[in-house]
């Protein structure tokens, strides 16, 4: 069975990756070892589902009551 909206589900998934913290190893990279940071602070996009929306709008669909 297709996907019926691709467009939108590849949209949710960029903006799904984009909300990850970023890996111990670069973290630890970037500022050092002796320094303690949180690893969300090199994230550049922080979105929860609680607090804000994505604002993706719905594709448009082909009427299916045409015969």
């Amino acid at each position: 069975m297709p996907i019926k909206n691709k467009n939108k589900k590849r949209i949710l998934a960029k903006k799904g990756r984009q909300t990850k913290w970023a890996p111990v190893w670069a973290v630890l990279k970037k500022y050092g070892t002796g320094k303690r940071v949180h690893p969300s602070i090199m994230t550049k996009y922080k979105r929860s589902w609680r607090r804000t929306k994505l604002h993706v709008k719905p594709g448009k669909r082909r009427k299916s009551h045409f015969g």
